[in-house]
């Protein structure tokens, strides 16, 4: 069984990769997400799903151990494939199938390309249990109050021109520390450590 390539990226396209391991190359299906950290001709390390059908050896390459975790939950679902799988990786970021499949939003699922109602469904029933970790561990933990004062705060942010993505992380990291923080309170401080 194939845990890892490293070599060379021969061949790199949005779905598929070749990796040149001591002049043996190998065809590694990927999603958007692994596809946008390769780069032709440099050395690179994926973590490998190999699956092996009555007719085809196929390999499926992740940039990390977590997106590959999240492959195999994904195929475990009956009625969705190794393609399919990644085109959901490709579709939304691990966070967001995690959080879709924690708050039952299957139209969020279905925007992947071939995944129909059914499907979705039916990955948000198998996968419930299983997804926790992959979702943002401060909206898990933290009670409506504190997600209010966050998203108030990120909002107010916004209208001074700091994207969500840059203060998001940022507020999780001060709320940890300081959960009964305001709104006021929690925007100074992110104003500060930007």
């Amino acid at each position: 069984m194939i845990f890892s390539l490293q070599g060379i990226v021969q061949e790199l396209t949005p779905t598929y990769a070749v990796i040149n391991v001591q002049g043996v190359g190998y065809y590694v299906g990927i999603s958007l997400m692994t596809s946008q950290t390769l780069t032709t001709n440099k050395e690179t390390f994926l973590f490998i799903q190999q699956i092996i059908r009555e007719d085809a050896h196929l390999l499926f390459g992740f940039n990390t151990r977590s997106e590959k975790e999240m492959f195999n939950l994904l195929i475990s679902v009956n009625g969705v494939g190794a393609v399919s799988a990644l085109i959901l990786l490709s579709t939304l970021s691990l966070d967001e199938i995690a959080s879709a499949i924690l708050s039952k939003n299957s139209a969020l699922i279905q925007k992947a390309k071939g995944i129909g109602a059914k499907t979705a469904e039916r990955i948000i029933v198998d996968l419930k249990d299983k997804v926790q970790k992959y979702s943002n561990p401060e909206e898990n933990i933290s009670t409506f109050a504190n997600n209010k004062i966050k998203e108030e705060s990120l909002s107010a942010l916004e209208v001074l021109g700091i994207p969500k993505r840059m203060s998001e992380k940022l507020a999780d990291k001060i709320m940890k520390q300081d959960s009964d923080i305001s709104v006021e309170e929690l925007v100074k401080q992110i104003l500060k450590n930007i």
